[in-house]
């Protein structure tokens, strides 16, 4: 079973042999009946101009055709059974068979020993070589994960800790770009800047991106917003949110939750800072599609517990755009992992359902940048893309810089690329070289680059220019053409953020209703959602399902922002951030931060470029109300 072996187990990382009484907790993904037809059938179901485009199957009519026959699972058990393995038969479901045993037992089953090995930084367990099963099953396994415990380590049935202490917006800040201009602090860049943006309001967002001006509400398209664990309050705070800003407030059922039975892992995957993430999602794709049904499937935890969660939307259709504000580094993933998560989005494909993930924070991932030392254990040890968002089957969001002006119109974007730049003790200038030169603090940027795992799929052939395909992230050149991301881009720059709600701790130590403004891809990623949830609606409410066929037919048309660094000309975007000294008590004294948005200065290796045409910082830029009405 290639693939099994993670890329991480070296020889150069072995630390010995595991203890052979450890716990095997693993999935064995079943591959269904038609393996190549499928692969065949979510292409061309998925293509404009394909005999079969916008044919697709509902769950039942997929499982008949391409779905896991009792055949399969009846050999596949009777062979795990067979080694001494033991199948849970209520662990398991459509896509796997849940095996547990210990590994003295798994070795002999897949005919490998189990080793340590220093990786991620810690030791843990992988198998020593690709695993193997019985060429009888090779028709019926499509790959097994869970063999490592790089990413499979669980505690069970942890009580959800309280929401953590609100993140205060501190002020001046503006509600529009321009409308506070920060007079009493130094140039920069030759004048006076914009002061932040406290947080773009509902229409703010709608007339930017062409909601206001396509008259689409999303009515029709459902939404689904997949993270771990669960916020409390989620609709009451979404409501109160609403009517407080004269937005549409959720209608009786047109928000619903979908939990899991138990959570766990709360504590290795920092349980209470997943509220936060479905508060900005949901707020976001309500933001832009007010119309739209958003259902939240909630993971019981950050780790396979999301692919469960996706796995459930598609075994019951439970939406046909899926917002997923999560993923890791390309060098945690192994191929199992990668074809177990594949196996879902082609059925999503054949679905009708699109998969949007976010490409991350931090560029190309270089590693020992500032953007890189915050995330601990999570360092990149090489430049690399996320995933899923690297997988060719999925719609990889960027991010960019917004500036929305009084009467809701879209001003500019640009690549979201910033680096700080602190006000000097005097007031009386900032800490930045002389005109001419930038701050070179790279803090934060919308990832994306190219990938050294996938090729080029054929919608980017003729849009992607080859320059970018075949430049890998290694800085050597590829034979052939790569998948690149992202694909589109939104809003994602925390400066010029969304403004949303969230049922969490206050200042003074309560609990209630509370207001922050956020940013990252985590925001880009629900804001396309709602925005395709808008063209869907413009289609006829017949399912967009994967969109990149669709997306990349429209590049080149003047149907998206084309976002480039320099969207200014010579001058660079930048705005004046005020903070409280700890935002979460809302004290101060208060600091003052210039940021400087695009790629002025920034090291090539750190961020990525965004050029007009196709760009490895925005993919095909944003939408527009022109790209929402070409779905009519």
């Amino acid at each position: 079973m290639a693939g099994t072996r993670p890329t991480w187990a070296l020889s150069a990382a072995d630390r010995g042999k595991t203890d052979s009484n450890q716990r095997l907790d693993a999935k064995i993904w079943l591959a269904g009946r038609d393996p190549k037809g499928l692969d065949a059938y979510a292409s061309a179901v998925s293509t404009p101009g394909s005999p079969q485009y916008g044919k697709y199957l509902t769950p039942q009519q997929f499982d008949q055709r391409f779905g896991v026959s009792a055949q399969q699972v009846s050999a596949v058990t009777s062979w795990v059974r067979s080694t001494g393995l033991y199948v849970d038969l209520a662990g398991s479901n459509g896509h796997y068979l849940h095996v547990t045993g210990h590994l003295n037992t798994a070795t002999k089953a897949f005919g490998t020993e189990f080793r340590n090995y220093s990786a991620q930084g810690k030791v843990v367990r992988a198998p020593e070589s690709n695993i193997s099963v019985p060429d009888s099953l090779a028709s019926s396994v499509l790959t097994v994960t869970g063999l490592d415990t790089g990413s499979h380590l669980r505690t069970h049935d942890d009580a959800l800790p309280p929401p953590e202490p609100n993140y205060n917006v501190a002020e001046p800040c503006g509600q529009y770009w321009n409308q506070k201009v920060a007079n009493d602090k130094p140039t920069a860049y030759g004048k006076h800047q914009s002061r932040a943006i406290c947080g773009y309001l509902p229409q703010k967002l709608r007339g930017a991106y062409g909601s206001t001006a396509s008259g689409l509400t999303g009515k029709g398209a459902t939404v689904a917003i997949v993270d771990a664990y669960a916020a409390p309050k989620m609709e009451q705070v979404s409501n109160q949110f609403a009517n407080k800003y004269n937005s549409p407030a959720f209608a009786k059922g047109q928000y619903r939750e979908v939990l899991p039975a138990t959570f766990d892992m709360v504590d290795e995957c920092g349980a209470a800072g997943w509220y936060g993430e479905e508060a900005l999602d949901v707020t976001a794709v309500h933001d832009l599609a007010p119309k739209a049904n958003v259902v939240y499937v909630a993971a019981q935890n950050c780790s396979d517990g999301l692919d469960d969660a996706l796995a459930k939307i598609v075994d019951n259709h439970l939406a046909d755009i899926v917002s997923n504000s999560w993923g890791d580094l390309s060098e945690h993933y192994s191929d199992a992992m990668t074809a177990a998560e594949e196996s879902i989005f082609k059925q999503g494909a054949i679905e009708g359902i699109g998969f949007y993930f976010s490409t991350g924070d931090c560029g190309y991932e270089v590693p020992n940048t500032p953007c890189q030392a915050r995330y601990g254990d999570a360092q990149s040890t090489h430049r690399q893309t996320d995933m899923p968002a690297s997988d060719p089957w999925v719609t990889a969001v960027g991010g960019t810089t917004l500036a929305v002006g009084a009467s809701n119109n879209y001003k500019f974007e640009a690549t979201w690329n910033v680096q700080y730049d602190s006000l000097a003790a005097n007031g009386k200038s900032w800490t930045y070289p002389p005109p001419g030169q930038y701050p070179n603090t790279y803090s934060a940027g919308g990832g994306g680059g190219t990938s050294d795992l996938f090729t080029q799929p054929g919608y980017q052939r003729g849009v992607v220019p080859r320059s970018l395909s075949t430049n890998l992230p290694n800085g050597t050149t590829a034979k052939q053409p790569m998948r690149t991301i992202p694909d589109i881009s939104a809003v994602a720059d925390s400066g010029t953020g969304i403004r949303y709600p969230e049922w969490n701790q206050r200042s003074d130590g309560s609990f209630g209703y509370t207001e922050s403004r956020v940013g990252g891809t985590s925001l880009a990623c629900p804001v396309i959602a709602g925005l395709q949830a808008l063209a869907q609606q413009a289609q006829g409410r017949q399912p967009i399902g994967f969109a990149n066929p669709a997306i990349y037919l429209r590049s080149g048309k003047h149907l998206f922002h084309d976002v480039t660094d320099t969207p200014l000309g010579r001058d660079p975007v930048a705005y004046v951030r005020t903070n409280y000294t700890d935002p979460y008590a809302a004290t101060g004294p208060l600091l003052y931060i210039l940021v400087t948005s695009g790629n002025k200065g920034i090291p090539k290796q750190d961020a990525l470029t965004a050029t007009p045409g196709y760009d490895r910082g925005t993919g095909v830029g944003s939408p527009t109300a022109a790209y929402l009405r070409s779905f009519r």
